[in-house]
């Protein structure tokens, strides 16, 4: 029963590392490129994936089992925002669908708590994917002038602390 639970909490540990790489990775493009409300989006959801994984890694060592802390995927290096977006929704998506199943696996073996912490990863996930689908839109709806503006914003910013600085 707890072999079971420990088994499918760490196969959401390596989800959650490889969207913590995937997701930190996305922030570091989307900053050299000055997209910093993008960049800011995808470091925020990497760091609650790190929670995720604490969470996570709690249960398991309360249910005595070992933390294997191995991405379940490589991170890819994609250099466009859409795919970077649409990625992001396809992984939260994956990650909510399997979390949905997962929990109700741990309910049958009698893991009410492993449940739980399931059905609060479900909830994360469709907002995080809902973020992503909503800058698609947003992308989608203005195009280049959507990243534009964010480029725009950051130059304005860089020049408002160097004049504070000076």
């Amino acid at each position: 029963m707890k072999e079971k639970s420990i088994e499918l909490l760490n196969k959401a540990v390596g989800d959650e590392l490889a969207a913590v790489h995937q997701y930190m990775y996305f922030h570091f493009r989307c900053d050299d490129m000055g997209y910093d409300l993008l960049a800011g989006l995808f470091k925020r959801t990497a760091i609650e994936e790190m929670l995720h994984i604490e969470n996570l890694a709690d249960r398991i060592l309360f249910l005595k089992g070992e933390v294997e802390l191995k991405a379940s995927v490589e991170v890819k290096k994609l250099h466009e925002v859409k795919e970077m977006l649409m990625m992001g929704r396809k992984m939260e998506e994956e990650s909510a669908r399997d979390y949905n199943l997962w929990a109700n696996e741990c309910a049958q073996n009698a893991d009410s708590a492993s449940k739980k912490i399931f059905e609060a990863l479900v909830a994360d996930e469709e907002r995080h994917f809902d973020q992503y689908d909503t800058e698609m839109d947003n992308l989608e709806k203005f195009g280049d002038k959507y990243l534009a503006l964010q480029s725009i914003e950051r130059s304005k910013n860089v020049q408002a602390r160097t004049a504070a600085s000076a």
